[in-house]
């Protein structure tokens, strides 16, 4: 076998060993579904607003449900596809492309959802630099930056995999979410 020829052959042995290592793009972008109840907790200018919140996030879209102590649903957001509702406690109505331009827009606040749906689950959201990643003595994520946030995980358990509490601080809120359940969904 000629010297070029066996250079091509482990160049492309090492290009095929290469390709096989990378994870689908697909899956990679794809949060898995599931449900969350917890509470939030937003300080923002000089306001603070606080809730429970019920979360259900699956192929079809987002729907998240604002409710004060008693259970009355303060606000209701729904997305799917390329518009995003959110319907208040009078029955107002207000619509964008997306929970997050709709929460600035209604709110005051962005309700970060596109990273939450991977943060919830003690992941970043696709795109984080490794290099920007703190883990603890068990490897599990504690602290990370991603777009303009600081990204803070906290653990009820030890042997927990999944936080039982996000902080989220970014230059227009600061914003604490506390997981008291989350199920995944079967697809």
């Amino acid at each position: 076998m000629s010297p070029m020829l066996r250079c091509c052959v482990v160049l492309g042995v090492a290009l095929a060993a290469a390709c096989a290592e990378l994870p689908q793009q697909g899956a990679a972008e794809t949060a898995a579904a599931f449900e969350l109840t917890g509470r939030i907790a937003v300080r923002f200018q000089d306001r603070r607003f606080s809730s429970a919140l019920r979360w259900k996030q699956d192929a079809g879209g987002d729907e998240i449900w604002f409710t004060a102590p008693l259970g009355q649903t303060i606000a209701y957001l729904r997305a799917d596809g390329g518009a995003a509702t959110l319907t208040t406690a009078d029955q107002k109505h207000y619509r964008a492309g997306s929970i997050e331009s709709l929460t600035r827009s209604a709110l005051g606040w962005r309700l970060p959802v596109a990273g939450l749906r991977n943060w919830v689950l003690g992941q970043p959201a696709p795109g984080v630099v490794s290099a920007t990643v703190e883990r603890d003595d068990a490897s599990r994520i504690t602290r990370f930056k991603q777009d303009d946030l600081q990204i803070a995980f906290s653990y009820a358990e030890s042997g927990a995999t999944r936080p039982s509490r996000i902080e989220v601080v970014g230059s227009e809120a600061e914003m604490r979410f506390v997981i008291d359940s989350l199920t995944t969904l079967q697809p």
